[in-house]
């Protein structure tokens, strides 16, 4: 309870404004790469249920175009993400602008990954128990593949987490998440750009 409350968000706060003073070259070189290429929109927003299912606007940056097709409807995700954005993505950059939800206490580095506000109604109990600690950059699911795994799985090792909170497991997470992003593991699906859609 005391590194959750105290020691945890002490670790982000100091952790978040490190990270962004060494990645700041590469976030403002990936700005201005975006900028160029999606005409000024380097930011991409979206409401996402973070502790207690509090709402919050998630912040990235914008790897797609906004390309419609002939009746306006936005183009599938695989034909919208740009030259640059897919080197972002493949790099991870993209979850940078995160690193201020943290400083905004709206995230933590390391939790359970905030999905989309429309998934709440259908989680069933047991998986609304992701919702009892902030949502992260990182996760126990993401080091345990990402968009690879099945919702079923994601859910599972969201609520171990949850269970099993403490300085070590996030060490581990953070240690195990370096080694993901180096070797770029796990970053997409076998069947497509991000994961499926979750149906309850």
């Amino acid at each position: 309870m005391l590194y959750e409350k105290i020691i945890k968000p002490f670790f982000d706060l100091i952790l978040s404004i490190l990270i962004l003073v060494i990645v700041s070259p590469i976030l403002l070189l990936s700005i201005i790469l975006l900028a160029v290429e999606n005409k000024g929109n380097i930011l991409f927003f979206q409401e996402r249920p973070g502790k207690d299912a509090h709402i919050f606007e998630l912040m990235k940056l914008k790897t797609m175009n906004n390309k419609v097709d002939k009746s306006g409807n936005l183009l599938p995700d695989a034909l919208r993400l740009t030259k640059t954005g897919k080197i972002i993505r493949k790099l991870s950059l993209d979850e940078l602008p995160q690193f201020f939800n943290v400083l905004k206490g709206d995230m933590s580095i390391i939790g359970p990954r905030p999905l989309l506000v429309e998934y709440l109604p259908l989680y069933s109990e047991e998986q609304k128990r992701r919702h009892s600690v902030k949502p992260g950059i990182t996760g126990w699911a993401q080091v345990n593949g990402r968009n690879t795994i099945s919702w079923q799985d994601k859910f599972k090792y969201d609520i171990y987490y949850v269970d099993h909170i403490s300085f070590m497991f996030d060490m581990k997470i953070l240690f195990l998440t370096i080694n993901k992003i180096i070797k770029q593991d796990g970053i997409s699906p076998t069947n497509g750009l991000t994961m499926e859609e979750f149906k309850g």
